[in-house]
């Protein structure tokens, strides 16, 4: 099991108790156009062509597959990858994360000791980390405003 604690929490999650329920809904929309963006990015890179790896052949049905290069999004096959990537909100919806459930998908993004990594989760957050902020610091800077009035 992977346990991570933010530094800080604490903190955070006794600013959020002061904060209203209009205030939290603005950023809960913020958080969840995140969570979604970075899904929608994570699939899109597996399904998107130009890999660069092995060609060969296929079978139940025949035919052939143009693998991922190492350090690529893996290349769809069968597209099993991309329908089990699944995101999910948080309770209080201040949070969420973006998994997937197929059995293998931590091996193509972390590689092994035989194969190099595959990423598609990491650079999709990497990709959307600074809308992801910007959105977050508009709705609490909305929220203050609001809040001010």
């Amino acid at each position: 099991m992977i346990k991570a604690t933010v530094v800080g929490s604490v903190e955070i999650q006794a600013n959020l108790n002061k904060i209203s329920t209009a205030a939290k809904q603005l950023i809960s929309h913020a958080v969840f156009k995140g969570v979604a963006d970075v899904e929608k990015e994570a699939k899109m890179s597996i399904q998107r062509g130009g890999k660069s790896g092995i060609v060969y052949q296929r079978y139940s049905p025949k035919r052939t597959h143009r693998s991922s290069a190492p350090g690529e999004p893996p290349a769809s096959d069968t597209g099993f990858l991309v329908n089990n990537i699944k995101r999910k909100m948080d309770m209080d919806k201040l949070g969420g994360e973006i998994r997937s459930r197929a059995a293998y998908s931590k091996y193509l993004e972390y590689g092994t000791s035989k194969m190099m990594p595959r990423p598609y989760m990491f650079p999709a957050l990497e990709k959307h980390r600074g809308k992801i902020k910007t959105r977050i610091n508009r709705a609490v800077a909305v929220a203050n405003r609001r809040g001010s009035k």
